[in-house]
């Protein structure tokens, strides 16, 4: 491997990468065709340096899953964390610009008879350690500390949707990328180093395109401000 850093980080817009870039003053060092790869060096309080990297992998389970089996193959990684904004299905417990960090995810818009589903263990929940706790209440937005994700390559702006997502999974939150992710990951042994940060955009309603790019702003930089304290 002839790149060594110790963290990455993964989203999947440019939109949303782009508080990050300007937080942390990442550089541009590679694009390729489905995805863009900034770098940051930063030195610790003992002078030791480490290199932070960014991946803007486009939306979707392909696309983050090519994306993310690029950069195991290509780094060492002490952690990996994975940002962006999310649909909010728990409407009694979450709120607009809330964080979650979710530790159960699971695949939605997978079926396979029962008979023939030989490896349906592939697609089990995955799960991941966190310290489970209500939330915080940081004034402007809580943090809550565990929670439900569920992924699919479809973008979710309807209550009958909503409403199957809920009844199979009893989801918190919907993504298009999380569960292929961490499916990669896990297959490199590599969860324990990894964190899921989601910032809540929109109600998962027929008002989701708009409000979900209003709100696209205010909860990334709920989710940066998170992201620093986690790297």
């Amino acid at each position: 491997m002839e790149n060594i850093i110790t963290k990455w980080i993964i989203t999947a817009l440019q939109m949303e990468a782009d508080l990050i870039i300007e937080r942390f003053s990442l550089k541009l060092k590679k694009e390729l065709w489905t995805m863009k790869i900034f770098e940051w060096e930063r030195v610790l309080e003992d002078d030791e340096k480490e290199n932070i990297v960014l991946l803007v992998c486009w939306e979707g389970k392909t696309q983050s899953a090519f994306a993310t089996t690029n950069l195991c193959e290509n780094y060492i990684l002490e952690k990996i964390v994975n940002i962006w904004i999310v649909w909010n299905l728990n409407h009694e417990t979450l709120s607009i610009w809330d964080v979650i960090m979710p530790n159960t995810f699971v695949m939605h818009d997978f079926y396979m008879p029962e008979a023939i589903d030989f490896h349906k263990h592939q697609r089990a929940p995955i799960f991941l350690e966190y310290a489970v706790g209500e939330e915080y209440d940081l004034e402007k937005f809580k943090l809550h500390l565990s929670g439900i994700c569920a992924s699919w390559d479809q973008f979710i702006d309807n209550k009958d949707l909503q409403s199957e997502i809920v009844d199979k999974f009893w989801a918190d939150i919907v993504d298009m990328e999380a569960y292929s992710i961490l499916s990669v990951i896990k297959n490199y042994e590599m969860l324990d180093k990894t964190v899921v940060i989601k910032s809540v955009s929109d109600w998962a309603d027929e008002d989701a395109k708009s409000s979900s790019m209003d709100n696209l702003k205010l909860a990334m930089e709920n989710a940066v401000n998170i992201l620093e304290f986690t790297l």
